[in-house]
């Protein structure tokens, strides 16, 4: 579904060059469920942001679908986003001044859905995440792990052949941490394709398999069931 070939990815800080990425070979087949893990500074948000097409390599090659979208232009490339990726958040990234089933619509009226497709699939895919009970409700009058819910319907709203999820935990009290991931696992069992980025060993092991990062290199790409065997 998705393969980086030698991907790098550079920027100046001053006069100084960081080499965020570091000649990356990485493929994320269908339904499949990847957990990327590095110490801060790795390179697993940019490695995220890239898969997710919101920044673009320095050098290298990214096939989606077998199709090289490398070079192509912003706009083609907010199609694609649009269309391929589920975007979920650490800090939920909801809109304030909208109930949850209003911030579900949101990307449904992008697509250009007609009106009343968009609230019947916003409304379907908040019974299916638990917050059926909670559809006029603003995202202050929910709690963290509530707002995660909305914020999981919201980036299953346009079918998306993949969810990236960055640190999806890291502002949730531990059971309601396991909570998202026990739902991710459930949406990963439905056929949908997901990787995240933790930094958390415990949430790491909600994936199938692992990707670690040192200094914007892959150092380890492992089966988890094989990493808990060896333990």
């Amino acid at each position: 579904m998705i393969r980086l070939e030698g991907i790098t990815k550079e920027y100046f800080m001053g006069d100084v060059e960081i080499r965020a990425l570091d000649n990356i070979h990485l493929e994320i087949k269908r339904g499949e469920f990847v957990s990327i893990m590095g110490p801060s500074g790795s390179g697993k948000s940019t490695l995220l942001n890239i898969l997710g097409v919101l920044d673009q390599p320095s050098s290298g090659a990214y096939y989606l679908e077998d199709v090289d979208i490398t070079h192509l232009r912003d706009k083609e490339l907010a199609q694609i986003r649009n269309r391929h990726f589920g975007f979920i958040f650490q800090s939920y990234n909801l809109f304030p001044e909208l109930t949850a089933l209003e911030n579900v619509i949101v990307p449904l009226t992008y697509a250009g859905k007609p009106k009343a497709e968009r609230i019947e699939r916003a409304k379907s895919l908040l019974v299916d995440v638990g917050m059926g009970h909670r559809l006029k409700h603003l995202p202050t009058q929910l709690s963290g792990g509530e707002q995660q819910r909305v914020a999981i319907a919201r980036a299953l709203a346009n079918n998306p052949t993949l969810i990236l999820a960055d640190e999806p935990t890291g502002n949730l009290a531990t059971d309601q941490g396991s909570e998202i991931m026990t739902l991710l696992q459930k949406l990963n069992s439905l056929g949908t394709t997901i990787v995240i980025v933790t930094h958390d060993p415990g949430i790491s092991t909600y994936g199938k398999r692992l990707v670690k990062l040192r200094d914007g290199a892959i150092v380890e790409d492992r089966a988890i069931a094989e990493i808990k065997k060896d333990a």
